[in-house]
């Protein structure tokens, strides 16, 4: 039987933010309509304003509110204190791991944990997935690039696997070994001075056109244009897709929250949801990936309404 709406999902914060940034972030989340929130550092080792022990104290008054709490590792390890902070992300008992390396995944599966397969696993077809699921996934973050037809081939051949979508945010494109920021400020990874603290929504970088092109964010690249799934929602229920992921930003957190909770509720029409959209996106609206296209290319229907 088809579900009827869709369950909101917060990711977790993909920037570098100051500590009293972060604990004031999730208390204002804690009070929103969301089915599930993730919590953790997921991009740079050197992140550390909290500690894995301060993100299980902060997870836990996050979940007081009701909502699933979810922790999410770290993508690309490269030291052994970064399989330290795993280690402890998975002897946890309170909490789901969203495993964004398969380092997590060898863990998780090891001790018959259930996990979240994150999107930066990169399963990108149906053996890959169903591997996921004999490996203890009971769901998965659907690759950011995957265009709508291929997505529903894959829930199709593993329904019994909940689909999460990233539907709202910069996309989180490539990791990197090297940090983008600390070269361009002519720094050393290891002697950043943790730069990437003066750019909340991470650093713009633009072509010799001055054309928007992507975002800089340490070690990960993202989007220039904010991806945005939102009125293709009908299409992602009929799909089967469960849970609809809405990326952190350092601004409008909470009108981006109840846009997208007052369209799913079908409580607002698609065209005053794009105006507001476009307003809080910080940038162009972009879904080239879901129609088969470049990811850079725009909505189409905020193109045509003259956004």
């Amino acid at each position: 039987m088809q579900q009827d709406k869709l369950a909101l999902s917060l990711g977790p914060i993909l920037f570098f933010w100051q500590k009293q940034q972060i604990v004031d972030f999730y208390q204002q989340i804690a009070g929103e309509p969301l089915a599930t929130i993730y919590m953790g550092e997921t991009v740079c080792s050197r992140r550390q304003e909290l500690k894995v022990a301060d993100w299980i104290d902060l997870a836990r008054d996050v979940a007081a509110s009701g909502c699933e709490v979810v922790l999410s590792s770290q993508v690309l390890l490269e030291s052994e204190s970064d399989l330290k902070r795993l280690r402890k992300l998975v002897e946890q008992e309170d909490f789901r791991v969203e495993a964004n390396d398969l380092a997590a995944v060898r863990l998780l599966h090891a001790k018959g944990i259930p996990f979240v397969a994150g999107q930066a696993l990169n399963v990108y077809n149906e053996q890959t997935l169903a591997l996921m699921q004999s490996l203890g996934a009971c769901r998965w973050v659907a690759s950011i690039e995957l265009a709508a037809d291929r997505l529903a081939q894959m829930i199709a051949a593993v329904p019994d696997m909940a689909c999460e979508v990233f539907g709202w945010g910069k996309l989180p494109l490539a990791y990197s070994s090297r940090c983008f920021t600390a070269r361009h400020y002519n720094l050393k990874k290891d002697s950043c001075e943790f730069k990437c603290l003066e750019h909340a929504d991470g650093l713009p970088l633009y072509t010799r056109e001055e054309q928007a092109f992507l975002t800089i964010n340490g070690i990960q690249t993202m989007s220039a244009g904010c991806h945005s799934l939102l009125i293709r929602y009908q299409q992602l229920l009929a799909m089967g897709v469960k849970y609809f992921r809405i990326s952190p930003q350092g601004q409008y957190m909470a009108e981006v929250i109840w846009l997208h909770q007052q369209m799913l509720a079908g409580t607002m029409a698609e065209k005053t949801a794009l105006s507001e959209l476009s307003r809080y996106a910080g940038g162009t609206l972009v879904d080239g990936y879901w129609q088969g296209r470049a990811g850079i290319n725009q909505c189409e229907e905020v193109m045509h309404a003259g956004a």
